[in-house]
């Protein structure tokens, strides 16, 4: 279980970091108490996010380094007796 945890984390990490190093900002539309026509005018709130320059590459190598960690992580399962230690 925590093999899959960590190597799925480090999968999103690595992906989040690609998305980093591609994208120079993420534009969020917020919600809008107001009717369904008012998200497409300009008077809608936006939330900017401009990730910082060492973003991606600390992502890229967090998500590698958790992928290396779970690849060292004992397999456990499959009906076989726990490995000793």
């Amino acid at each position: 279980m925590w093999r899959a945890f960590f190597m799925g984390m480090g999968v999103f990490v690595v992906i989040l970091g690609a998305e980093c190093m591609v994208t120079d900002r993420f534009i969020l539309a917020s919600e809008v108490k107001q009717p369904p026509a008012a998200m497409f005018t300009a008077a809608a709130k936006k939330r900017e996010i401009v990730p910082p320059e060492h973003a991606p590459w600390t992502l890229l190598s967090v998500g590698a380094i958790s992928i290396l960690y779970s690849l060292t992580l004992p397999k456990l399962g499959g009906g076989g007796t726990p490995p000793a230690g």
